[in-house]
Order: structure tokens, then C-alpha cells, then sequence
């Protein structure tokens, strides 16, 4: 039986799987969809503490403001660009602009697609 984190953490993974290539969302955003409402610190410990081997798009994930939550110049900070970029994002003064690449879902989308929390359940 799985815990509440675990859960919760599912939830949170399933959800940024769902982020189309080329586009990011934020921490507080990714709460949301996942049904944690100011969740936002939860979801930075998901992605901080995501399994060995996993294939969680954890790089779609920026602030609210588009920037890369990473310390500058970090290893982590230039992986993250490197993937959004490889993803045609682009990242202009350290941020990405969120009116551009916002991952917008409609309705049907949240609804009815396949999500993979079911998998884990």
C-alpha cells in the first residue's frame, strides 16, 4: 500500500510527464493540475527526489517568473537550459518566456488523456 507522499508524488510525476515537448510549466502550476493546491514546495521535493533511471521530463519544470529554479552556473542549471533548448525553448536573460512556452491545457485534455499515475497504482 502505497503512502500519502507517494501518492502524491505519482501525481506530481504523471503530471509533468503530460508537459508536450517544447513547452515548460511551472512548480505552482504542476501543483495544480495534480490536485495539490500551493503545493509548489512539494513539487520541487518530487523532482529532488525522483527514482534512479526514471524518465520524468523534470527540465519542463521552471518558476513561475520562467526561470531555471537551479543555482546559475550550476550543473544542474546548464543541463536544464541545455535540454530546453534542445527542445527549441528558448531561455533569454535566464528565463524563459512563459507567454510563448507555457504548457496551456484545455479541459479535455486534463480529463480524458491516459495519465500514467494509473500505472503505479
Amino acid at each position: 500500500m502505497k503512502t500519502a507522499t507517494e501518492k502524491r508524488n505519482t501525481r506530481i510525476r504523471a503530471t509533468i510527464c503530460d508537459i508536450p515537448k517544447g513547452s515548460v510549466a511551472s512548480y505552482g502550476q504542476i501543483a495544480e493540475i495534480a490536485g495539490i493546491p500551493r503545493g509548489a514546495r512539494q513539487v520541487g521535493y518530487a523532482l529532488r527526489h525522483l527514482p534512479e533511471g526514471h524518465k520524468v521530463p523534470w527540465h519542463r519544470v521552471v518558476r513561475a517568473s520562467g526561470e531555471i529554479a537551479m543555482r546559475t552556473g550550476s550543473v544542474g542549471h546548464r543541463e536544464q537550459k541545455k535540454l530546453l533548448q534542445n527542445e527549441d525553448v528558448a531561455i533569454l536573460n535566464g528565463r524563459v518566456d512563459m507567454k510563448k512556452y507555457r504548457w496551456q491545457p484545455d479541459l479535455d485534455e486534463l480529463l480524458w488523456k491516459p495519465s500514467a499515475a494509473w500505472d503505479d497504482e
